[in-house]
């Protein structure tokens, strides 16, 4: 039974445009391989037009500041679990202000597992991963993330297009990107960074989650004590 069988509206997915393969996925991330983060947001808008959406975590704008430079109206998505710091809900309010963005914030079911009563699996699964598979099931023949293979060893080999468990194309235009890219166009294009990371906090997510940790670790001070590294929505 997945997360989708236990919600109670179960969407039905429309499919439009051109369906990828993992060859077709495949061979477009090798050939994105070297470019810059905007030509692969420009080739999903192009592509996949109002049925693509981008998911935000507000850790940074980073991506959100190169995507609406190609699409001004690109949907963005932010999964408010219930569980987020004020100063992550404060990141995305300044970033509407800025940016006018086309927000959809996604929660989870009023019966939603938590963390306390259910572990760190059940709670991100139910908190996270279900709301936004409801919703790109629902809405969307592809994402954006920005996830980097700088982040860690899990992500290391991640590609630039990929097709997710869901059949989705999944796009990741920063996969390519080292950390001292991502510091050169943060500083040049004033992008808003969450507080929490001069704070110690490389990776930020729910707070009962998230701890400050070594900086040089992007992932250390998620679920620390446990062998979790990731919430599932990257699976």
């Amino acid at each position: 039974m997945t997360l989708l069988d236990t919600a109670l509206d179960t969407p039905v997915a429309l499919r439009t445009g051109r369906r990828f393969t993992t060859a077709d996925v495949a061979a477009m991330s090798a050939s994105f391989e070297g470019c810059h983060p905007s030509e692969v947001i420009g080739w999903a808008v192009e592509e996949f037009g109002s049925r693509l959406s981008l998911s935000a975590s507000f850790a940074d704008t980073l991506l959100i500041d190169l995507a609406v430079k190609v699409e001004p109206d690109i949907e963005v998505v932010f999964i408010d679990t219930g569980f987020h710091f004020a100063e992550t809900l404060a990141t995305a309010r300044r970033a509407m202000a800025r940016y006018a963005l086309n927000l959809t914030v996604l929660r989870p079911l009023p019966t939603a597992a938590d963390v306390w009563t259910h572990g760190v699996d059940t709670c991100c699964g139910s908190r996270k991963v279900a709301p936004l598979e409801r919703h790109l099931v629902a809405n969307a023949d592809a994402w954006m993330s920005g996830l980097r293979r700088d982040d860690g060893p899990q992500r290391a080999d991640a590609p630039i297009v990929d097709l997710d468990l869901r059949g989705l194309v999944k796009v990741n235009p920063l996969a390519a990107w080292s950390t001292p890219d991502v510091e050169r166009y943060i500083l040049e294009n004033d992008v808003l960074i969450n507080p929490l990371t001069f704070e110690g906090y490389p990776s930020i997510g729910c707070w009962p989650c998230t701890d400050p940790a070594d900086p040089t670790d992007p992932r250390a001070g998620r679920w620390s004590g446990s062998a979790k590294t990731e919430c599932g929505l990257h699976a």
